[in-house]
């Protein structure tokens, strides 16, 4: 893992909306209290069972949040997009991870020292709330999330799947393509479900003329057919 200086990249406009409500001797203690760490392509940010020590926040790239299973099939529990925060959780819980990261592709992450945040917070009340309001957000997500990986057939959960990747991540400049390449193992592990049911019913999807498939680049033609599948499960 690379460093790189902080002077190489603006953090405080990155993460304006933590920025924002610290008052000028916050924002000093804050610059004194972060360092930037670049991480290669499938590279562990963090382990199941480790205890956690900083916030992190994704700058650029893209991050999974994952949980390894039975027989050593994993869950993707969710995915991180700049400017996303995360890993901070278990440390207000007083837990060890529950869950690992990794990174999808080249990332840059700013690390932040829990014991520093938690020093913030106790100061400012709008902090708090920030943490609070994210802490809610992720929770209400994974609440949905986990009714969908359950609940809906094998159709449902693929369609709904390519929907929060494009919600996620947006499409690439011909408005039609997702501008996130995932293995079918990847995208296997989104929808809860094996890479051979993945890979079928991507060609289902791809036959319907609903999807077009390039190896790992998927485009979406029919958006509102799969939307349709995705809510009837």
């Amino acid at each position: 893992m690379a460093k790189i200086t902080q002077s190489d990249i603006d953090v405080p406009a990155l993460i304006a909306d933590m920025w924002a409500p610290l008052n000028e001797e916050q924002r000093a203690f804050l610059s004194g209290h972060f360092t930037l760490q670049n991480y290669k392509k499938n590279e562990v940010i963090h382990c199941e069972g480790e205890t956690p020590t900083h916030l992190m926040c994704l700058l650029s790239g893209k991050v999974k949040i994952y949980k390894d299973g039975v027989g050593g099939r994993s869950q993707i529990i969710r995915m991180i997009k700049p400017v996303g925060y995360f890993g901070y959780g278990a440390y207000f819980a007083k837990k060890d991870y529950v869950t690992a990261a990794a990174a999808f592709e080249p990332s840059l992450i700013c690390l932040i020292p829990m014991s520093a945040i938690q020093k913030l917070i106790r100061q400012n009340n709008d902090l708090a709330m920030f943490f609070i309001h994210q802490l809610s957000f992720d929770l209400t997500v994974a609440d949905e999330r986990t009714v969908n990986l359950t609940q809906k057939h094998i159709r449902g959960r693929l369609a709904e799947s390519l929907l929060f990747l494009k919600e996620s991540y947006g499409l690439e400049e011909d408005g039609s393509t997702l501008s996130i390449y995932l293995s079918r193992e990847d995208l296997a592990n989104l929808s809860n479900m094996t890479t051979s049911n993945a890979i079928r019913t991507l060609s289902q999807f791809a036959t319907e003329k609903l999807i077009a498939i390039d190896g790992r680049k998927i485009k979406i033609i029919e958006e509102e057919k799969l939307k349709k599948i995705s809510k009837i499960g």
